[in-house]
């Protein structure tokens, strides 16, 4: 037995050396930018080869990233993690951006162990740079993924906002069945995460989103996902507004509530929570600061807290992060976490080896204006298959 061991291993080897000499690094399409600035501004396509495969790094190929908040932020420079600026092929000192996406692996060193060829793999921190069509990376750069029964739109979507609505959820109170959570941004990615979460957990929520032409078609749309009850922001600020919830949530009120605008509104909705329950930060879309009336603090004993995705990634093991990816990929398995709201994009994979850089900045950008536009109600994905 142990002879038949060696030479299937030695065989393994031998097939894998053949192919390695066989094997030829892609040429990458990526956007990438030389300073902090404007997007519009600042970003550009550049064409250069992937370094050579060594014993023990990975090629990759992207099959979708998506265009996040933080992604812009970071390229604006107000982000606080950055990419690293490095020379790619030709060209000096430039970042790749995008932070989240997910990739397959189309050749592994000879050293590496336990990621194999047509693996997928998501980011395993933030500052990868995701938005091209090809990536070296290191086994620690990464994370394999089992994506059977997934789909790429919810596998480039898998490492910022389910993880984000999980955490939140799951570290700041044990929150039990029945249980009442109230959030703003509610049509946000997070937001309808944590709708879909706290369903399949039997927690219910109470979810906020901006007064809006279109608010009985979106109200629909996350009732439809698990939420509870939704409202506009107006409504919540109103005098005198009687809650649909108060009958439900009498004796034993809102346990738990997360934050991504900040603003007035968050008063409003602080006031509705259970003595000493937390309000998690995790955002701030309306610019405007948070001020706590220290009312709350010293009557209502409230806990204030902020929470940021890629910190909770810095502070805890990789295990730890693949012990909950593995939780949310069973709920997207069991159909209770869908995919996001998408508007999928191809880029870079265009046929025609003359496509210009020029051309492919041009296409990214017009398809960055569509991730602005305000109420547009879509996330934008990139698509590089």
């Amino acid at each position: 037995m142990l002879v038949t061991v060696k030479r299937f291993s030695l065989l393994q080897n031998t097939l894998k050396k053949r192919w390695l000499t066989s094997y030829t690094s892609p040429k990458v399409r990526a956007i990438t930018f030389s300073k902090h600035g404007p997007p519009t501004e600042v970003l550009r396509a550049v064409t250069y080869q992937l370094p050579p495969l060594t014993p023990t790094t990975l090629h990759l190929k992207f099959l979708a990233s998506p265009i996040n908040p933080s992604d812009i932020n970071q390229i604006e420079g107000v982000y606080p993690i950055q990419p690293s600026f490095k020379t790619l092929g030709e060209h000096e000192k430039i970042a790749v951006a995008g932070n989240e996406g997910v990739a397959q692996v189309i050749g592994v060193g000879e050293k590496v162990e336990d990621i194999k060829v047509g693996d997928w793999v998501v980011m395993g921190k933030s500052a990868f740079g995701t938005w091209r069509t090809h990536a070296d990376a290191t086994p620690d750069d990464v994370i394999r993924i089992p994506h059977e029964g997934v789909g790429i739109v919810r596998a480039a979507t898998l490492t910022v906002n389910p993880c984000s609505a999980y955490r939140m959820l799951k570290d700041f109170v044990a929150l039990k069945e029945g249980d009442f959570v109230i959030q703003n941004g509610a049509n946000s990615g997070v937001g309808q995460a944590v709708i879909q979460i706290a369903k399949a957990w039997n927690i219910n929520t109470i979810n906020i989103i901006r007064d809006r032409p279109n608010f009985q078609e979106l109200k629909d749309y996350l009732k439809s996902i698990g939420a509870t009850y939704v409202i506009s922001d107006k409504n919540l600020q109103a005098k005198n507004h009687e809650f649909e919830w108060n009958k439900d949530i009498k004796g034993k009120g809102i346990a738990l509530g997360l934050n991504c605008v900040c603003g007035k509104g968050v008063i409003s909705m602080a006031k509705l929570l259970r003595h000493s329950s937390p309000l998690i930060t995790y955002g701030a879309m309306s610019r405007q600061p948070l001020t706590i009336p220290a009312s709350l603090l010293i009557f209502q004993n409230l806990k204030f807290f902020g929470y940021w995705m890629a910190r909770w990634g810095n502070e805890n093991p990789k295990s730890k992060r693949i012990e909950m990816l593995n939780d949310i990929i069973e709920l997207i398995k069991q159909d209770k976490l869908r995919d996001v709201v998408c508007e999928e994009n191809i880029w870079g994979v265009n046929d025609k080896e003359d496509v210009s850089d020029d051309a492919l900045t041009h296409e990214f950008l017009e398809i960055l204006k569509k991730a602005t536009e305000e109420f547009r109600g879509k996330k934008q994905l990139i698509k590089m298959i």
